[in-house]
């Protein structure tokens, strides 16, 4: 099997398996587009339009992480990018959420704030346009599952490897996306909490493999043999 259907196979599995923790973090968000909810050809054009907004937002981060990995890491240390990103994702299941939340008045919370206030201001627009640029923004907003493929672009060391991770990452989320925007259906509260606990698990499951894979095992799909040279091997997270 090539790289690039492994490559391919594991963002687009991260994506699906992500995308109810989507719909019941973004769903809300998805739900009060500036769309006419009385005609169905607008959901439909105003999903499509801001989920390819998503999407190009998820492309461009995975281009510049997947340039970014590949600078300042050689094939030699590609591995060991890997296990660090995955312990840093169990640290961050283990340790106790409140030592990862700042302050309004922090200075990693004001660029945050600042996209609220942008996509609070494009809600106010009547404008077709402004639902593709909210999809954009809304790809910047902190989420746990996105650090995740993110994490996945830079340890493939490519900037076109990285931006069709993050490419197909997205393509993952979008059938569950557009049917919240075009059917304006959501999660109960009950299915959410079940999904937000299951979200834990996948992230769970996905460091172990990061760590496996840049244990440099040989074991093809979980820990293939990295390429010490110049050609990077492309990430494969399943």
């Amino acid at each position: 099997m090539s790289i690039g259907i492994e490559l391919i196979t594991s963002a687009l599995v991260l994506g699906l398996a992500g995308s109810l923790h989507c719909v019941g973090m973004c769903g809300p968000l998805a739900l009060s587009l500036p769309v006419s909810h009385s005609n169905q050809l607008s959901r439909i054009g105003g999903g499509a339009v801001y989920n390819a907004g998503r999407l190009l937002s998820y492309s461009v981060m995975g281009l510049l992480f997947g340039s970014a990995g590949g600078l300042i890491i050689a094939g030699r240390w590609q591995g060991n990018l890997s296990i660090v990103l995955g312990i840093i994702i169990l640290l961050y299941l283990l340790v106790p959420k409140r030592y990862f939340r700042f302050p309004s008045n922090h200075f990693f919370s004001k660029p945050f704030l600042w996209l609220r206030e942008l996509i609070g201001k494009l809600f106010q627009s009547r404008k077709f346009s402004s639902l593709f640029f909210i999809g954009m923004l809304n790809g910047l907003l902190p989420c746990g599952l996105l650090y995740l493929a993110l994490s996945s672009a830079a340890v493939s060391a490519s900037t076109l490897h990285g931006g069709l991770f993050m490419l197909f990452f997205g393509i993952g989320t979008f059938p569950a996306m557009f049917a919240t925007v075009v059917t304006g259906n959501y999660l109960s509260q009950s299915l959410r909490r079940k999904v937000n606990t299951a979200v834990p698990v996948l992230l769970f499951f996905m460091a172990v493999l990061l760590i496996l894979r840049g244990m440099n095992l040989g074991i093809p799909f979980i820990s293939p043999a990295l390429s010490t040279g110049h050609q990077h091997e492309a990430v494969s997270c399943h």
